[in-house]
């Protein structure tokens, strides 16, 4: 069994408010970004992919390459998701081989992706006969957007990012996709230690566009800038002043939207074909 994990984006990130649990409500349109494209050179993808394979096995086991992850390999996502099945059903170890392209701590949910497609390889290997709705919520239980990649199509997320609802925006076949990989790892955790939600803005005077993410990401995609925006820009930014430029590049490239993925490093650019 070999699978492509992609990529996602986020279009519009707004941090609501701090939940009791110590989590933020978020309200964010999560965007797959497949690596059809491929370099302007036509030499290489345009947007990378992961690489997957499960193979049945006498132990479980998890083999990572590529770009390095720190810590235990048998502490990855993807374990955990082999687990959260294997608590419920009866499957046989497996070799986990994964080949790693998306980068980490980016901002593009890779490691999300990973374990989304660990749960859809197992649940078709082992013909498990589970539905997505049923996969993703096995994979809520692993990270606020590892349900996302079970649908991997265009998904308003709310409550963490595992609330999602399929979302209808502005037709994007005349425009592409271009990704940027700053070379600065972001700590979600940092990210968000430093974020101030937007209920606490609002208390202290600062007023927003009060429509809903969809219905502004209905509107023709010249018309996102300045109104559909990511709260971590701010705080990230203000932690790695060398990210904005980035941005500020893909604009001048002539991008008609640009934005930090997530809570970051890397950046995108939605540009007209």
């Amino acid at each position: 069994m070999i699978l492509y994990p992609n990529a996602k984006i986020n279009i519009g990130l707004n941090v609501l408010e701090k939940r009791e649990d110590g989590f933020h409500n978020l309200e964010t349109l999560f965007y797959p970004v497949k690596g059809e494209d491929r370099a302007a050179d036509g030499s290489a993808p345009e947007h990378p992919l992961d690489v997957l394979e499960i193979v049945e096995s006498s132990s479980l086991q998890m083999h990572q390459y590529g770009i390095e992850y720190p810590g235990d390999p048998m502490d990855n996502l993807c374990v955990k998701a082999y687990n959260a099945l294997k608590a419920d059903f009866d499957i046989p170890p497996v070799a986990i081989h994964l080949y790693k392209k998306i980068p980490v701590g980016a901002g593009l949910g890779g490691g999300s992706a990973d374990a989304a497609f660990t749960l859809k390889g197992l649940n078709e290997m082992f013909s498990l006969g589970l539905s997505d709705e049923s996969m993703a919520r096995y994979a809520a239980t692993l990270g606020s957007d590892c349900a996302f990649f079970i649908y991997n199509r265009p998904m308003i997320g709310t409550g963490r990012g595992e609330i999602l609802e399929p979302a209808e925006i502005y037709p994007m076949d005349k425009y592409e996709i271009r990704l940027v990989f700053p070379p600065y790892f972001v700590s979600t955790a940092a990210a968000y230690g430093g974020i101030v939600p937007r209920n606490k803005r609002a208390l202290a005077g600062e007023v927003f566009d009060s429509r809903p993410l969809v219905e502004m990401l209905r509107e023709p995609v010249e018309t996102w800038k300045g109104c559909v925006v990511n709260d971590f820009e701010t705080t990230v930014f203000a932690k790695i002043p060398q990210l904005a430029p980035y941005k500020d590049e893909l604009y001048a490239q002539g991008a008609v939207y640009a934005s930090m993925s997530g809570s970051g490093s890397a950046f995108f650019g939605i540009f007209e074909k």
